[in-house]
């Protein structure tokens, strides 16, 4: 608040001038108001959560025998591979490096009807359901939006048991013959 000091001087007499007036701002008040203008917005302020994906990977052994036990045989019927690769394309086999062919390495879609319908109808056809696993691999073409929406169709799928590892050399021979083939045979046009 502002005030007005008034100084009084102790002589009498003589002319009767106007009295300065000197001027003195008080601002105790301005510091309570800037606090409570702090404390006001922060308790209004919505505090963003940050956007991570939960991925929960094992830990590294530390000796060769731990290693030979943390190796698992995954069974071609109880698995499905999937291979991320260039502009949003998605290919799935069960397959071993013997039965891998371009004719065996299938292509589909990120949607419901695509990837979702080929998991769920693999994890029905498996002979150990409970062991059923889904090993996600990518290409040096695949995007990190591919791998998110795949982790995303784990959680919908409630895949537990999935693995994301490299893809394999005779995988990368395959993936190239079949992207070769589908670029160089000319699409009908209608």
């Amino acid at each position: 608040m502002a005030e007005v000091q008034v100084q009084e001087s102790g002589k009498k007499g003589g002319k009767v001038r106007s009295k300065k007036q000197n001027t003195r701002v008080d601002m105790t008040p301005m510091v309570d108001l800037g606090f409570l203008l702090i404390t006001f917005f922060m308790f209004t302020t919505t505090f963003s959560k940050p956007n991570v994906m939960d991925l929960g990977l094992p830990a590294k052994p530390k000796d060769e025998q731990q290693k030979k036990l943390s190796e698992t045989e995954i069974k071609l019927a109880n698995s499905i591979s999937i291979i991320m690769g260039k502009d949003d394309r998605l290919f799935w086999h069960q397959q071993d490096e013997k039965g891998l062919n371009p004719g065996t390495l299938n292509e589909t879609t990120y949607d419901r009807e695509g990837i979702r319908k080929v998991v769920k109808d693999a994890k029905a056809r498996a002979i150990d359901q409970k062991l059923f696993t889904v090993i996600i691999k990518s290409t040096d073409e695949g995007s990190y939006k591919n791998f998110v929406d795949i982790m995303d169709e784990m959680a919908i799928t409630k895949n537990e048991q999935y693995g994301i590892t490299d893809i394999k050399p005779w995988e990368v021979a395959v993936y190239k013959q079949k992207v070769g083939s589908a670029t160089a045979s000319p699409t009908p046009q209608k």
